[in-house]
């Protein structure tokens, strides 16, 4: 029965009651990395039935910038559904958990809020309209890594490119110290910066990742000079690329990038991952050449829906007419 079912909305960890966490995108060991993080609040929506928890659903609230106007703004963001108690209704749970941190994120004055990563493509459709958000198609791309090896589902072009590339003195290896952060960092500032769409979280929420056995930084590096660069999570049984960048301009011959997500695919494979995940390949546009490429690992696409939520209702409106099926 919904009636005995309460929803509660938890911002600092000191408050956190014990959650039971299988998804690292909703524990409370991802609430406290983003707690630490200056331009970022955690809020942890918790369904209990009585005294026992039903289920839980992190969403962030995070500071950003821009080039054109608001130029300063923050934004709401979820990734997947939360978690749910076995024998529960999830999707009832999920609307009551929807509802409420909407409303919360809409009295901090956010400009959008945005799911993305359901588990899938049609799960909580008509809720997210009901509650004012509209639907982005969205290209997905994932990997298997459990029936073949990542080297039988290369393409023969990006065979022959990973075999030359090795003979290049590249070396893929975990961030070893702290000056190899920095320079992790720095790379990847440089190359988000003038990314109009991609946000890039402070240096701090990288640290602190890369101390957690649910993540992992890793560089391509040139005669001891970082020149690509990945971020790395592991969910459950599976891997997601989340941040990858590289000095591509400067270092051309080398493909520094794919070294670098060659790394990464090699690495979730050699440690027991199922999958590994593309996590943002972006807009299903006829010609991307960062999908193209992804593609060449063998990858396998999947389109699915984001769905965003603007807190200006004309705009909303507008970009939900404009995105329309």
């Amino acid at each position: 029965m919904t009636d005995s079912i309460t929803i509660d909305i938890i911002q600092r960890s000191s408050d956190l009651p014990a959650l039971e966490c299988h998804d690292f995108f909703h524990s409370s060991e991802l609430f406290a990395i983003v707690e630490k993080t200056s331009g970022m609040q955690p809020y942890m929506a918790i369904a209990r039935r009585g005294d026992r928890i039903v289920a839980h659903l992190l969403a962030t609230l995070r500071r950003r910038g821009a080039l054109i106007p608001p130029y300063l703004f923050t934004q709401g963001r979820v990734y997947g559904e939360g978690e749910y108690a076995a024998e529960e209704n999830k999707e009832e749970l999920f609307e009551m958990m929807l509802e409420v941190i909407t409303r919360k994120l809409k009295k901090k004055l956010c400009l959008y809020i945005e799911f993305s990563d359901l588990s899938q493509k049609m799960f909580g459709y008509r809720l997210f309209r009901k509650h004012g958000y509209f639907p982005v198609h969205w290209m997905e791309i994932h990997n298997s890594l459990h029936s073949k090896t990542p080297e039988e589902r290369l393409t023969t072009k990006m065979s022959e490119r990973i075999a030359s590339m090795e003979q290049n003195g590249l070396r893929f290896s975990e961030v070893e110290d702290y000056d190899q952060f920095q320079a992790f960092y720095k790379m990847l500032h440089r190359f988000f910066s003038l990314k109009v769409r991609r946000y890039l979280p402070p240096a701090r929420m990288f640290y602190e990742l890369n101390k957690s056995n649910h993540a992992r930084l890793f560089v391509t590096t040139h005669g001891g000079t970082v020149v690509g660069g990945c971020a790395c999570l592991y969910n459950k049984d599976d891997a997601h690329l989340w941040y990858v960048a590289s000095k591509r301009k400067s270092h051309p011959k080398l493909h520094p990038t794919t070294a670098t997500v060659w790394g990464a695919i090699k690495h979730a494979h050699e440690i027991g991952c199922r999958h590994i995940y593309f996590m943002d390949v972006g807009l299903p546009f006829k010609k991307n050449p960062f999908r193209d490429f992804i593609l060449r690992f063998g990858g396998k696409e999947v389109s699915t829906y984001r769905w965003f939520s603007f807190t200006i209702g004309w705009l909303n409106r507008f970009v939900g007419w404009f995105y329309r099926e």
